[in-house]
């Protein structure tokens, strides 16, 4: 029994530094002591800081609110089941079940995986008025939420796929349903 024990315990800390090694290699600059697919802690990470660890064009859509072009985006036609997590701090954002194909040119959700894994902020730019949609643990600028979403919840978060991090549900310790 305690043989069986190790070895998830040893496969669930494997799984978790796959996560985080493959994005330290693809989205950051150095090595970023904020990313975990655990935590739940709010950051406070001046931009400065944010400058240091990740990648410019990372940085730029996530911290500076940059926009991808529209239909070249990694995830927008992209369809496995797994999770998709902050691709700054590794916060879970969406499950794969909750993703839907559009014609927006995004990646699109109609709900977050739980409540508190975003928030939310009236962006006046552009002359519109739309609701930005922010990581809820780090305040990265992920997209923007519209009424015009599937059922259940009518919504459509139009999230850039620079932003996201996908983990397969074969390698994810969040169990998809």
């Amino acid at each position: 029994m305690k043989t069986l024990a190790s070895k998830t315990i040893l496969a669930f800390c494997i799984t978790l530094s796959f996560g985080a090694y493959k994005a330290q290699s693809s989205l950051f600059k150095s090595k970023n002591p904020y990313y975990s697919h655990t935590a739940e802690n709010t950051l406070k990470v001046s931009n400065a800081e944010w400058k240091k660890i990740l990648k410019p064009e990372l940085y730029q859509v996530a911290r500076e609110g940059a926009t991808e072009t529209a239909f070249t985006g990694k995830y927008y036609e992209f369809d496995e089941k797994g999770t998709y997590y902050c691709a700054v701090c590794g916060n879970p954002l969406f499950i794969s079940t909750s993703k839907f194909a559009t014609t927006c040119g995004w990646p699109s959700f109609y709900q977050p995986i739980r409540k508190n894994s975003v928030r939310y902020r009236k962006d006046t730019s552009y002359h519109m008025e739309r609701t930005e949609v922010l990581c809820g643990r780090c305040d990265s600028h992920l997209g923007h939420v519209f009424d015009d979403g599937p059922k259940p919840t009518g919504k459509r978060f139009c999230m850039n796929s620079i932003c996201l991090e996908f983990v397969p549900e074969k390698n994810n310790y969040l169990k998809i349903n």
